[in-house]
């Protein structure tokens, strides 16, 4: 059965209110020395709405993705009881965080296309006119 467009609408909204506020806890109220320069990009929620992935993607090294990723999960205790007093809810879904490293990708296949283009322009012979 379909999922209705209301409930869609308010796990979108849910979400989005989520990341906002993990950016907020994370830029500045977490002192946890671990976590470094992170931004949050997406918090997915699950059709129910009982969990989600919270993405964030970190500036640096491997050591310092899975410190930041280590400060994280140590802090999600902490960070659950600060968004149910913020959002005023109930209960706020059980979160997991995760390393996004889309930007990185999309990075280094950009450098690899342009590579591959250059060499290919190189390759071809001169067209006469």
């Amino acid at each position: 059965m379909p999922e209705q467009r209301g409930r869609e609408h308010h796990r979108n909204r849910t979400a989005e209110t989520l990341r906002e506020e993990i950016s907020i806890l994370i830029g500045g109220e977490l002192s946890d020395p671990r976590i470094g320069s992170a931004t949050v990009t997406e918090v997915a929620l699950n059709p129910g709405g009982k969990s989600g992935q919270v993405y964030v993607a970190v500036e640096g090294d491997q050591a310092e993705e899975d410190n930041t990723l280590a400060g994280l999960i140590a802090a999600r205790g902490y960070i659950h009881s600060i968004l149910l007093d913020r959002m005023g809810v109930k209960r706020i879904p059980d979160l997991t965080f995760h390393i996004d490293r889309s930007e990185k990708m999309t990075a280094r296949l950009d450098t690899i296309l342009a590579r591959v283009k250059k060499r290919t322009k190189k390759a071809l012979p001169p067209v006469a006119s």
